[in-house]
């Protein structure tokens, strides 16, 4: 149908099909998503695992294990230290 021969009725009627036909689509893609991107009731049912998840991957960003490891490894090695002068130090031995 050529676009000149149409009353503003019909294109009025045609524009309202068109709606009602995008609406009925937009609720069908909400119905059919609507449990797809409930990201925060997902979140909210394993909020202690995602919890110490976050933890833990920050702790090990953050170079938590190496520096642990080089806490007790350094312990483990030093004595009773009482005045350290740049790599002199004095040390009270027992």
């Amino acid at each position: 149908m050529p676009a000149r021969s149409r009353t503003p009725d019909q294109v009025r009627a045609d524009i309202e099909a068109e709606r009602n036909e995008l609406a009925s689509a937009v609720e069908h893609l909400r119905g059919s998503l609507g449990d797809a991107t409930n990201i925060g009731g997902k979140l909210k049912e394993k909020l202690p695992v995602v919890a110490g998840a976050a933890a833990s991957a920050g702790f090990v960003l953050a170079g938590g294990i190496g520096a642990t490891m080089r806490y007790f490894a350094r312990r483990g090695r030093e004595r009773n230290e009482r005045v350290r002068v740049g790599r002199w130090s004095l040390l009270d031995r027992d």
